[in-house]
């Protein structure tokens, strides 16, 4: 009878957290609602956050859909003056706007929903340029070890979800379990005991977008070190391919030695676990438009993120180059040895110095880096670089072949968008559909207007156009992000005969929009959709290649340069 009891006792209590963490989620879909709908909210009468700090402690598990809406409103206006917000454009992006979870819900009274319809169709409607208003709450009023309260904890699961329905252009790209997934953190949430499983946590969620713009989120994190196990490093470089790393350069050949690792060797497990198994886990740690563009961007030694343990040694199952197995036990870098940590610093200087340096120099080929362009202006004065750029790239007509190598971002905006327009292209070049959210109704997105072409678009009316014959090539990775992204299909308009070649493109393009969160992080994230003019989408797929270029591990080794191979074999 006792564990009978007991039993029900378990079972009462496991019924009581479900319920309360359902309540929670129906409560964070209604604060969203209003925040982002209601005139006194969303035109700024009413602080979002202090009315959900103020309420959400009034939820728990006997909490219906009816009390929640109630909770929330009560002291909102109610009724509206004015008719009724009429919006149809006729291209719009809606795929994202839902609202099924209280009009097709049977719990939510008849009143409710005609309230919640009501607020809809009176919906405020923000100016252009209005930014979302910063919440008097002090989003880093914590000190960094310390666990936010729950209430701030949620607001943050919230202000996610929130930023996710209403300002996220590329909800409907979301894998189809994504709202199952946030509802299992959310309950995570609510029993996390530390700032570093809170962090766990948000990291899991912004993963979910898959949106490269929000890689760098990691960085923001406390316990990042901890949470990526970054606080040794290998005395070997790397390259992560999908089911191994590649040894392609040895830091520190003693230790390498005394482990029998040389370069060429794949590494398939680490600690027992495998690499297919590790970057598996990682992927729900990071936010990341496709799968290329996270192994390329964990590849990166200095970010140090693809090991499973903070172990000083490691085991490390490996298959070499004559294709033999077998396990190897070695030491890892520690930074507190000041010998070991030179080397390992000297080596990563080294290393960005010479990628930096890197150029194509042929005499038949004009070269230009998108991420080293600026430089063509340097000791050219204002009322003279038009004619200097004309001049340059006169030059670059007279070759056999002119490449634009857009790894990397523009450090210069005006190179393609006005000085390549200016020079090769008809004054027409549309060549991209930019959607922007839609004010009148935030959720949805619409075409830039022709007032915002200017930003986008170049136009320069009766100008000059020299038309290029020759072979245009543009080489692009993962490194090709958002505004490089976007040149590059301007690159492919202006040369209609050109040739994109390399690996697929980070696959975010478009404006950043910020949003704060609790704790002091800030997430960025991709604010408009992208598409080509005929539709075809480039967020998560990246910009259109002719050619794609794949690596073997040999190349690697080699350091082979196929890309430049290919063009050359092409002149």
């Amino acid at each position: 009878m006792k564990n009978i009891f007991i039993l029900f006792f378990v079972i009462a209590i496991h019924i009581a957290v479900h319920a309360q963490k359902e309540n929670y989620l129906y409560y964070m879909k209604t604060w969203n609602f209003l925040k982002y709908y209601h005139p006194d909210i969303a035109g700024g009468k009413k602080d979002a956050d202090s009315l959900f700090l103020e309420t959400i402690g009034k939820v728990n598990e006997k909490s219906d859909e009816n009390a929640i809406i109630t909770l929330l409103s009560q002291n909102l206006n109610h009724k509206f003056s004015g008719t009724p917000i009429i919006d149809a454009p006729k291209d719009v992006l809606s795929a994202n706007q839902n609202f099924r979870w209280y009009q097709k819900n049977k719990k939510v009274t008849s009143e409710n929903k005609i309230l919640l319809n009501d607020i809809y169709s009176h919906r405020f409607i923000a100016e252009a340029d209005q930014k979302e208003k910063i919440s008097d709450f002090k989003t880093n009023e914590f000190k960094k070890d310390e666990n936010l309260p729950l209430a701030n904890r949620l607001l943050a699961l919230a202000k996610l979800q929130g930023t996710i329905d209403y300002l996220y252009p590329h909800k409907y790209l979301m894998e189809k379990n994504a709202e199952a997934h946030f509802s299992d953190l959310v309950d995570q949430t609510i029993r996390c005991t530390s700032r570093k499983d809170f962090e766990i946590i948000l990291a899991k969620v912004v993963s979910t977008m898959e949106d490269t713009h929000s890689f760098r989120f990691y960085d923001q994190l406390n316990y990042k070190n901890e949470i990526f196990h970054r606080s040794y490093y290998p005395p070997f470089d790397y390259v992560i391919l999908n089911d191994h790393l590649l040894v392609t350069q040895l830091l520190l050949p003693d230790i390498c030695s005394k482990a029998n690792i040389h370069v060429g060797d794949r590494i398939m497990e680490v600690n027992g676990k495998s690499i297919l198994q590790i970057i598996k886990e990682k992927k729900s740690l990071l936010s990341v438009s496709n799968p290329e563009t996270l192994l390329y961007l964990m590849s990166d030694y200095q970010r140090n993120l693809i090991w499973p343990d903070d172990q000083p040694r490691k085991d490390l199952k490996i298959n070499s180059k004559d294709n033999k197995t077998y396990n190897v036990n070695t030491e890892f870098v520690n930074f507190a040895d000041k010998q070991q940590r030179d080397l390992v610093t000297e080596y990563i200087q080294r290393k960005n110095l010479l990628k930096q340096q890197y150029k194509i120099v042929h005499k038949d080929i004009a070269y230009f880096k998108i991420n080293d362009v600026f430089g063509l202006t340097e000791n050219i004065p204002d009322d003279q670089l038009d004619a200097h750029m004309d001049a340059v790239f006169k030059e670059a007509s007279s070759k056999k072949a002119i490449v634009f190598d857009m790894r990397g971002y523009p450090d210069w905006g005006g190179f393609v968008f006005h000085y390549v327009y200016k020079y090769f292209s008809p004054v027409e070049n549309h060549f991209g559909k930019y959607y922007k959210p839609n004010v009148k109704n935030i959720g949805t997105y619409i075409p830039i207007s022709y007032e915002d072409f200017g930003t986008y678009y170049s136009d320069i009316k009766n100008k000059n156009v020299h038309p290029y014959k020759g072979k245009v090539f543009m080489i692009v990775n993962p490194e090709t992000l958002s505004m490089s992204e976007w040149n590059t299909m301007n690159l492919q308009n202006v040369f209609p005969q050109s040739k994109t070649i390399g690996q697929r493109t980070a696959g975010a393009d478009g404006d950043i929009r910020t949003i704060k969160l609790p704790g002091g992080y800030n997430l960025e994230f991709t604010g408009n959709g992208i598409f080509y003019y005929d539709g075809f989408q480039t967020q998560k797929v990246g910009v259109r290649i002719n050619e794609f270029i794949e690596y073997s591990d040999d190349d690697i080794i080699q350091k082979r340069d196929l890309e430049l191979e290919r063009i050359l074999k092409n002149l």
